[in-house]
């Protein structure tokens, strides 16, 4: 069957040599977390874009659900579902990332701007444990996880989210109309954070914050620099 099958990942035959190249050298959730990290992050300089894993790899940068969908495919090809955990904010700037399972606990894959929001070893009993370990790390001048919602993307039947040469705004339409289920965190505990992270920033303008709690959870981060390039969410 062609790529974009609704239940069939794509054939070997659909993916081209440098593709195939990058799927078989990473086979486990932490090394293409590690491949991810390699990659500049995607600022869309010139305006906005949801690349495929196609495209990803063509021009060698990802914003944080194009990390997602890389993911996606990759994992796909080594037995893992397809799925995504879709945070919602209170600011709107929401944040995307891929999710599975090893041994009935949930891990993630992600890329962000902000050290909290990468990836999660697979220790958590459910999606819902995984999507509080970001509650804290999420909290910047405007940002709080309001919602979640784990989405399986073969529910876009035969829409090409693989492998397309355009942007997959239909993909981005499926998280943002699917349901999330509600997280509650009380005001006076997203106050705190808050106050937190704005003293950081006060006292050290150009670092990112790294005092969060439940760190030996964590994948392993990107090596970068402590400047701040952007606020939380993608």
């Amino acid at each position: 069957m062609a790529h974009g099958g609704a239940r069939s990942r794509p054939l070997r035959r659909s993916f081209t040599q440098r593709e195939w190249q990058i799927i078989q050298r990473h086979r486990t959730p932490r090394e293409v977390q590690r491949y991810l990290n390699a990659l500049p992050y995607n600022l869309e300089s010139h305006g906005p874009t949801l690349r495929s894993f196609r495209n990803v790899v063509r021009l060698g940068s990802a914003h944080c659900m194009e990390a997602a969908l890389v993911a996606a495919v990759v994992l796909e090809q080594h037995g893992c579902a397809p799925l995504l955990l879709s945070f919602e904010s209170a600011d709107y700037l929401d944040h995307v990332m891929f999710v599975y399972r090893r041994r009935g606990r949930w891990g993630s894959v992600a890329r962000s701007r902000d050290q909290g929001l990468h990836g999660r070893k697979p220790v958590f009993r459910t999606a819902r444990d995984l999507t509080l370990s970001y509650v804290e790390p999420y909290v910047d001048w405007t940002g709080q996880i309001t919602g979640y919602a784990v989405i399986d993307l073969r529910l876009l039947g035969a829409y090409d989210w693989r492998l397309s040469t355009r942007n997959l705004w239909k993909t981005e339409r499926l998280l943002q109309d699917y349901p999330h289920q509600p997280i509650r965190t009380s005001d006076r505990r997203i106050a705190r954070y808050r106050k937190r992270f704005l003293a950081f920033l006060d006292r050290y303008p150009n670092r990112k914050p790294m005092y969060f709690r439940g760190q030996e959870r964590w994948t392993e981060l990107p090596v970068e620099s402590g400047r701040r390039e952007g606020g939380t969410g993608d």
